[in-house]
């Protein structure tokens, strides 16, 4: 409750405007991320680069995430699942319940025991984790067959991908209205924390997941929107993907929640138990009076109603000697509350939990999984084209030959994450590798359009390419709403980096619990090289075109595709024959769809829509009208 309310105003002001912007940026110069910053600011040209450096460090760890999924989704085909009961060990002649479970739970065991085989710190390396390598490598070959099939089959597998994890959704809320429990959990999501609310750090976690869940920044929407046709409405596509995204998020959040509420019930009624079981004992020995229990209370039917009654008689007549007694509130909030609400928790410990308890676990845990996996191929093609598009665009390598050392290259690099220690890199690249470095890099795209290439002429030219002028509210979000909101996020992210040592969650086997501790010297050295790494080209490329030290890059046309074949090598051709080779007509009859030897047109300048008032097609892309770009 506390968390929609920012999640949902830094959407309107931040996530739809920027959204739009990317989208009309790739659909109107044609070019992967790289291209599309070179020619409307050479000098912010490294912000292409330090996209394709944050989809990698992303793509990275979150395949290893897909990875779980696909071994939590083969140990699903089994009855009773393998994670709903504490394996037996043998000792001696006896056997006894594995301890480590005992004191955890049988969820908690097989994730950070049967699946990770987890450390108990970032500095115990414990070798490989075979198991994970092999899923690891499974997620990197379906990404890399996904990505060699190109734009046309991935869109017909993102048919697929979206729609299924929808059905699923739907097919869970049902189930998960169905359970007892359910509405309590829904209550607990949709009442406000005022408190919560006027936390900064829910702010900065509300901007943040604007970015993921819109992929702003990655360059993965400017390299699929260069390929939409030069009249597609790409407002409307920016609205609609928006929404569908923040009501898509709502539906995911109730089902969550039906579910957890259902799980909290279900605790609650097992600390009931327990503490009924405690209080049974105390009257047998008198150290409670038989009066202090209401007469209504039956303890062979007891209610959490009749255990409160009950807790709050005892607490006031021993209210000196209560602490000895060892009795819990048994309150279903508190329950609510100890929920794990974000990461690999909610997934693989709360969630897998409370599956355990449907009727037909399997069945359910099957869909999830395969959910997880679809919704995680999904987000990593995106990924990956943020970094192959622009790469093979500006360097015209081979798409096959560049994907594959790509996919090898990144799981060498992943092995990394299947380490034993691996899930603390994990946390380590997921906190640190992409969220401050993405602000910097979304920071300057607003800047690069709306300050540098001019917002008036921009939103000329999207007249021109819409056929209609957008709403005045992008003018004024582009030129100063966003900026300033981004600027006092990532203020925030650096003051927090600064005052709060970074740490992450440690399983201590020995306790069977989470501890949190700070990260090692050298640890801290790895996390600061991913924020600087990532962020290196926004300078390094600045620094070397404003002393003429490399090619402003803004001199090569767009790579085009048509039928699936790439027509490319074309950037040295004279203007006339470049004409020719991409519209199969001489010069005269058809004119470039952009200027092909000039980046930023001063504020006199023509607009590179100017020059197309073609009489082959609509806003001179004529080109475009052979055949629809795949």
């Amino acid at each position: 409750g506390a968390y929609l309310v920012p999640y949902l105003v830094l959407l309107i002001i931040i996530g739809l405007p920027l959204f739009f912007l990317e989208l009309a940026v790739g659909q109107r110069i044609r070019r992967g991320s790289i291209g599309v910053w070179n020619y409307i600011c050479p000098r912010l040209g490294g912000i292409g680069y330090a996209s394709c450096l944050v989809c990698f460090f992303v793509g990275l760890y979150y395949n290893v995430i897909i990875g779980w999924s696909i071994f939590y989704f083969f140990k699903s085909f089994q009855y009773p699942l393998p994670w709903s009961e504490c394996p037996i060990v043998k000792n001696g002649s006896v056997a006894v319940v594995e301890t480590e479970c005992e004191r955890s739970s049988a969820t908690t065991y097989f994730w950070y025991r049967e699946t990770l085989d987890i450390s108990n710190s970032i500095s115990e390396s414990g070798g490989l984790n075979w198991k994970m390598t092999v899923c690891l490598l499974v997620a990197w070959s379906l990404v890399g067959l996904a990505m060699i099939k190109g734009i046309q089959s991935s869109g017909k597998v993102m048919y697929f991908s979206s729609l299924f994890p929808y059905l699923v959704l739907v097919c869970f809320l049902v189930r998960g209205l169905l359970l007892r429990g359910a509405v309590d959990g829904i209550m607990h999501m949709f009442t406000p924390k005022l408190d919560k609310m006027l936390d900064p750090q829910v702010w900065r976690e509300a901007a943040t997941q604007v970015f993921f869940a819109l992929g702003l920044g990655f360059g993965g929407v400017i390299a699929f929107s260069s390929y939409n046709k030069q009249d597609n409405n790409c407002h409307f596509d920016a609205t609609l993907v928006s929404f569908i995204n923040f009501f898509t998020s709502v539906l995911a959040t109730l089902v969550v929640f039906a579910v957890l509420g259902f799980k909290a019930n279900i605790m609650n009624e097992k600390c009931v138990v327990e503490n009924a079981e405690k209080i049974l004992g105390y009257l047998n020995t008198n150290v409670l009076s038989h009066d202090l229990i209401p007469p209504h209370v039956n303890f062979s039917h007891l209610t959490a109603k009749d255990y409160q009654e009950m807790y709050k008689v005892i607490m006031t007549v021993k209210e000196g000697h209560f602490k000895e007694l060892g009795l819990d509130a048994c309150l279903l909030e508190d329950e609510l509350n100890k929920v794990p609400m974000q990461g690999t928790g909610l997934a693989f410990i709360a969630f897998t939990e409370a599956m355990t308890h449907f009727p037909a676990s399997p069945f359910w845990s099957v869909m999830f999984f395969l959910m997880l996996i679809n919704l995680g191929l999904g987000s990593m093609i995106g990924t990956m084209s943020g970094i192959t598009t622009p790469i093979i665009d500006t360097f015209k390598v081979r798409k096959e030959v560049f994907t594959v050392g790509c996919c090898i290259f990144a799981f060498v690099v992943g092995l990394i994450f299947v380490q034993r220690s691996g899930n603390y890199f994990v946390t380590m690249f997921d906190d640190y590798s992409a969220t401050l470095p993405l602000t910097v890099v979304v920071i300057l795209e607003n800047i690069a359009v709306a300050w540098i290439y001019g917002t008036k002429k921009f939103m000329q030219e999207l007249t021109e390419m819409l056929g209609f002028r957008p709403y005045q509210f992008y003018y004024y979000t582009w030129k100063y709403v966003s900026p300033i909101c981004m600027a006092v996020l990532m203020t925030a992210s650096i003051i927090q980096l600064g005052v709060s040592p970074p740490g992450y969650s440690a399983w201590i086997r020995e306790e069977a619990a989470e501890k949190f501790l700070f990260y090692p010297t050298w640890a801290m050295a790895i996390l600061i090289s991913l924020i600087i790494l990532a962020s290196l080209p926004l300078p390094l490329v600045f620094i070397l075109r404003q002393f003429h030290l490399v090619s402003d890059g803004s001199n090569a046309l767009s790579v085009t595709y048509k039928k699936g074949r790439m027509m490319k090598d074309i950037s040295n051709l004279e203007d006339n024959d470049e004409t020719r080779f991409i519209l199969s007509k001489v010069p005269s009859e058809t004119p470039s769809p952009m200027p092909t030897h000039r980046s930023y047109l001063g504020p006199g300048g023509n607009s590179p829509m100017e020059m197309s008032s073609a009489p082959n097609g609509r806003y001179g892309s004529g080109y475009l009208l052979a055949s629809t770009p795949e």
